[in-house]
């Protein structure tokens, strides 16, 4: 058995364990099989935006294409966003054999080996993918800012869109931080090269203006996963990316006015929140640490100002920081939020509209969204009532919990196929998890992340100690230390 094979079988495992479906049911299958090509428009109140200069912007791999941007500035120096969003709800009808299976997962599963999609690859890297010279359907999400990042107007509504060019995050990244060329397939369309940096000036807009208003930076644990065919050959952390800043700060911006627009019809809607941390005492005592005094009352402002002074005066461990915080938050969740009640708001993000609709290939949240949208725009009642609704966001948050477990579970795998040979060598550590659970800590080089098994004792979410890789298990996950 190769390598990607062993962790397959493993990934396999732990969804199955832990209440997902790996594999889709042959009536899911058969339905798709019956399909002929994408959905086309069916009635006069879909736009023709094809002539737009639409560009995607993904992982390099990436064919399960959820959203376009194109931007348009106006002589008053306003800029006008348009996202375009893939209309999954089209080809996915309500109740059908594939929306019971997407409904179960909720989200596609991300790990090393092998992607588990939510849609059969048919559906999600074609025919409801915004794919790269195609005709496609799709939910538009239209907003005006203005020099500052401020709101001005926006809108939602049907449109056939075409995707002009594929981008790839590390191309686009390496050529706005003038690193590198414009990518190929932006060089071959006259207005694209003007398009991104307009973009981009608008992202940066809207990031300035969420920072100002107390939204938190972290430094991403995101890790690559190097293979030579069928062998792992290595873990790298991936690079922070302008391109990917771009993308998450235009689609942060159209789920804020999807929000408001599902709010604005009357309509209830699932909410993805980020409560008040569960444990500002810690986050407090944790910026002590430095120097620093945060109020005793939960401030995303305050916190964010804490954390760019932190990178500001020692970027090389900003993303240890960035992790320590992140776990002392606690994790998000969905919730519904009727007509005429106020939003929770998500801390992190420090907004208080948020819902998720941007990416309706890989999460189930963004389908149901979507056909909430749909509705308002034909004038329908609700799809869903608000007991449909309440146990869809229980049911969303659990299996997002459990994906992101088995996402988990295989990086440490990955990880310890790797390391299992080293073991008995010292390492540098920071606790990232304190509780009657177990205490964890995370090794930078390589990057992995374990139980401490011995010598936990006094310490706590964010502390510093010398470890020793004690064992591994690659079946399991396991990594363990000891403290040297």
């Amino acid at each position: 058995m190769t390598q990607r094979d062993e962790l397959r079988a493993i990934a396999v495992a732990a969804m199955r364990a832990r209440g997902l479906d790996p594999d889709f049911p042959p009536p899911a299958l058969a339905e798709v099989a019956a399909l002929r090509g994408a959905p086309q428009p069916t009635g006069r109140a879909t736009r023709d935006l094809r002539g737009r200069p639409w560009c995607s912007i993904d992982n390099d791999e990436s064919r399960d294409l959820d959203q376009l941007s194109v931007a348009e500035p106006s002589a008053n120096h306003d800029v006008k966003i348009l996202v375009a969003i893939a209309d999954v709800d089209a080809a996915v009808h309500k109740g059908s054999a594939v929306d019971r299976h997407a409904a179960q997962n909720t989200t596609s599963v991300y790990t090393p080996a092998v992607i588990f999609p939510m849609l059969p690859e048919k559906l999600s890297t074609d025919l409801t993918s915004l794919a790269d010279q195609q005709d496609r359907l799709s939910i538009v999400i239209e907003y005006v800012i203005g020099q500052q990042g401020d709101l001005k107007s926006s809108d939602v509504y049907a449109a056939v869109v075409r995707n002009r060019a594929k981008l790839a995050y590390k191309s686009v990244g390496a050529w706005l931080a003038n690193e590198g060329p414009l990518p190929a397939a932006a060089a071959a369309v006259p207005e694209m090269e003007e398009q991104l940096r307009i973009q981009d000036r608008a992202a940066q807009a809207l990031d300035q203006l969420r920072h100002t208003h107390g939204a938190l930076e972290f430094e991403s644990d995101d890790v690559e996963h190097v293979f030579d065919g069928e062998t792992l050959r290595s873990v790298e952390p991936a690079r922070s990316n302008r391109a990917k800043k771009l993308i998450e700060n235009l689609m942060i911006a159209a789920n804020g006015v999807t929000a408001r627009f599902l709010e604005g019809r009357g309509f209830p809607l699932l909410r993805r929140v980020v409560r008040s941390p569960e444990r500002w005492d810690r986050i407090r005592a944790l910026a002590r640490q430095f120097g620093d005094d945060l109020p005793s009352l939960a401030d995303s402002a305050a916190l964010g100002a804490f954390l760019s002074r932190r990178k500001a005066a020692a970027p090389d461990q900003f993303a240890d920081l960035s992790r320590t915080v992140i776990k002392l938050l606690g994790s998000g969740e969905y919730v519904v939020d009727p007509p005429g009640v106020e939003p929770p708001g998500h801390f992190g993000l420090a907004v208080r509209d948020y819902t998720h609709s941007t990416a309706p290939n890989r999460r189930y949240p963004d389908v149901v969204t979507q056909r909430l949208i749909k509705a308002s725009l034909a004038r329908r009642p609700s799809p869903y009532t608000i007991e449909e609704l309440e146990s869809l966001a229980t049911h969303c948050t659990r299996q997002e919990d459990a994906a992101n477990k088995v996402e988990r579970q295989v990086r440490k795998s990955a990880v310890a196929m790797l390391v299992r040979s080293r073991v008995g060598e010292q390492f540098d550590a920071i606790v990232t998890g304190a509780s009657p659970k177990g205490t964890f800590v995370r090794v930078a080089t390589p990057p992995m992340e374990g139980m401490l098994v011995q010598g936990m004792h006094g310490l706590d979410v964010g502390d510093r100690a010398r470890v020793r890789l004690a064992n591994v298990d690659v079946e399991r996950g396991y990594i363990d230390f000891v403290r040297a």
